[in-house]
């Protein structure tokens, strides 16, 4: 095959395994055999008469030459696959494999509440949830069209924003890989407690009333020992404590539920059955804690009619937009 010759489709099948950084998750996202996308970017490699792909048994780094040329074709690419979809849309909705990552408890609070009406709309798309905790960075490299996070903090580092607790900017911010990197959402925080233990405990009054009672932290050190809260102008910061802690917002209004302690939580739409079903109610209503945001994640600054139809109808389940 001569420089002449190359094919979009091999430039493609190189697009998927530079983005991915390895030849087996690019195969799965393509459903071919490792074995044959290996043999066909080599045919691209000899092509073109460059190397493109370092490999070896532990990594795969792009040459100078696979860089640059990566730069170049991921635009291209994207443009024909929504050129491609843009077609498929004329004569029917949106369709397609939708595969999403996204936290447990964004899972619980979220999918009871869309997912029946979801599908309903859109019957030709197929949903594959995947609810580990695996960071997003790590989601990078995996076939997702969409990923969601919470963040937190105004220093963005996809690094560092996991499936429980990360940074996030507002905003938009394009990674040097094309993942495009949204805050969709900013969500109020409030404590809540149950009905119980508030009879069994009093009722605090003021935000230093807190180091007085059982306090669900996200884990016990010393990092999340103090509570920060606001009213208005004012912020107090107040040390807590208790037996329990949980990195799990669906799992702590499930504790505080169980009458054992006050928790956080962010308040939205797709919360409210969740606080109904465990009896909660809010604690300190003048104060909120830090508020926390949901973050998403995209492959690159293009998407397919199915991402879009995904994203535009969750959004308003959420809560307003930032």
């Amino acid at each position: 095959m001569e420089a002449s010759t190359v094919q979009l489709n091999d430039i493609a099948l190189f697009v998927e395994v530079a983005k991915r950084k390895s030849f087996s998750m690019a195969a799965r996202a393509l459903d071919m055999p490792t074995s044959t996308l290996s043999r066909r970017i080599n045919e691209l490699e000899r092509a073109i008469g460059l190397r493109l792909i370092n490999r070896n048994t532990r990594r795969l780094d792009l040459t100078e030459a696979g860089a640059a040329y990566m730069r170049r074709c991921q635009g291209l690419i994207d443009e024909a696959r929504l050129a491609h979809e843009q077609l498929l849309s004329l004569s029917g909705g949106p369709s397609g494999n939708l595969r999403v990552s996204m936290p447990y408890s964004l899972a619980i609070w979220l999918l009871p509440e869309t997912i029946n009406d979801f599908t309903d709309r859109y019957p030709d798309v197929e949903c594959e949830f995947d609810l580990s905790m695996m960071t997003a960075s790590d989601a990078q490299g995996t076939p997702f069209d969409v990923v969601l996070r919470f963040g937190r903090n105004s220093d963005f580092s996809l690094a560092t924003l996991d499936a429980g607790n990360g940074n996030g900017n507002g905003g938009g911010a394009t990674r040097p890989d094309g993942a495009v990197v949204q805050e969709l959402v900013s969500l109020d925080n409030y404590l809540y407690a149950s009905d119980r233990y508030l009879e069994r405990h009093g009722e605090p009054k003021t935000p230093a009333d807190l180091s007085q009672h059982q306090c669900l932290r996200t884990t016990i050190d010393d990092a999340h020992s103090h509570w920060t809260l606001h009213n208005g102008s004012v912020n107090e910061v107040v040390p807590v404590s208790g037996h329990l802690a949980a990195n799990n917002m669906s799992i702590a209004g499930t504790l505080a539920g169980l009458d054992l302690a006050i928790t956080r939580m962010p308040h939205c739409q797709a919360l409210d059955p969740i606080i109904k079903r465990n009896s909660l109610r809010r604690v300190l209503p003048g104060w909120s804690v830090d508020p926390i945001s949901i973050y998403v994640i995209y492959p690159s600054s293009i998407q397919p009619a199915k991402t879009r139809a995904f994203m535009d109808f969750i959004k308003p389940k959420l809560g307003p937009a930032v």
